[in-house]
């Protein structure tokens, strides 16, 4: 059994889109599936004065925060946040920092990892989001897995980015369009491909 994490932040609901339905894409794929949200760092008032942000906490309030045990346990990791000034949000930067004590143990070399985002527009950083989130893997000593320009899919309006999945939300809480969902599930099925040869390469090798 493929063991999939989708590890995400989203204020919201536009990541939180994206990560359903690459959980919903590597359970297709065969693969048993965590989905998991970061906690929320920011103090109860800031979040409570923005209407869309405290409805979609609360929305989504009984799925399990993430745990560095939802790593190690996971075969493959998607991680998802929204662009920060060109940067992966708060929330989950400040868990993948818990993840010192995994990382020197040596239990997150060879994890297939990778990442998608979503921005109020385009060419507001998407790129250099999943860039950075790519600095933390390295350190890892996991395997990053990009989307590539390998599907059509990527192609269409809205889409293109070879390193991970991104949308444009125009600020409109839960705003992704068809073509990034369709996007999201090329994306998951070709990690929980490339994880499922991986674990069979190395559990034979």
């Amino acid at each position: 059994m493929l063991n999939v994490a989708v590890v995400y932040y989203s204020s919201t609901g536009n990541v939180h889109r994206l990560a359903d339905a690459a959980a919903d894409s590597a359970r297709k794929a065969g693969a048993e599936v965590r989905l998991r949200r970061v906690a929320e760092v920011f103090p109860q008032s800031q979040v409570a004065a923005n209407d869309a942000w405290a409805a979609h906490l609360e929305a989504t309030r009984e799925i399990p925060p993430a745990t560095l045990d939802d790593l190690e346990w996971a075969d493959a990791v998607l991680f998802g946040t929204p662009t920060r000034f060109g940067l992966p949000a708060a929330q989950l930067k400040q868990f993948l920092d818990t993840t010192v004590g995994l990382s020197l143990q040596g239990k997150l070399v060879n994890k297939v990892v990778s990442s998608f985002t979503s921005s109020a527009a385009g060419h507001s950083g998407q790129e250099s989001t999943i860039l950075a989130l790519n600095n933390t893997y390295y350190h890892w000593g996991a395997i990053i897995v990009p989307t590539g320009a390998v599907d059509p899919v990527l192609s269409t309006p809205g889409n293109g980015n070879p390193y991970g999945v991104s949308s444009v939300s125009g600020n409109r809480p839960g705003h992704v369009g068809e073509e990034n969902l369709a996007a999201m599930e090329f994306h998951a099925r070709r990690v929980a491909g490339i994880a499922a040869a991986l674990k069979r390469g190395l559990r034979t090798g």
